[in-house]
């Protein structure tokens, strides 16, 4: 697999992500691991310090999957945020992990459940609650 690339996260972010991942099953979801490797390696700065291209909790982003010639736009939010719309992704869906951190341009190859691996590139952050002076929601 290549190289990562760098992830920012907030102070508020990482917080409620360790305290959702460590109130979790070990066999909870199939990504746990790596998104607890995401967290360990990610660069953590206040809110305000966050670029305004990086995907953060209850950010909207456009991304492509490499498998698919499809592009998304969903937002990335906490399980207990999903709704029916369809227009929402948990941090805990192989996805949702991937695309935390990121910044617009970046590429992740991300494990699937059952092998393999997912491509997935972010077009555009078109929300972010701390471009929008949101740093505490």
């Amino acid at each position: 697999m290549k190289t990562r690339p760098k992830i920012i996260i907030s102070t508020l972010d990482a917080e409620r992500l360790d305290s959702l991942v460590e109130s979790l099953p070990s066999n909870a979801f199939p990504g746990r691991d790596e998104l607890e490797t995401e967290l360990m390696r990610a660069e953590v700065v206040d809110p305000q310090d966050v670029p305004p291209t990086v995907v953060t909790m209850n950010s909207t982003v456009k991304f492509k999957v490499e498998s698919s010639s499809e592009e998304f736009e969903l937002t990335l939010v906490y399980p207990k945020d999903i709704d029916a719309s369809g227009s929402k992704i948990s941090i805990l869906a192989p996805v949702g992990s991937a695309l935390l951190g990121l910044s617009q341009g970046d590429e992740i190859e991300w494990p699937k459940p059952g092998g393999g691996v997912l491509r997935v590139r972010i077009v555009e952050v078109t929300y972010q609650p701390e471009r929008s002076g949101e740093y505490h929601r």
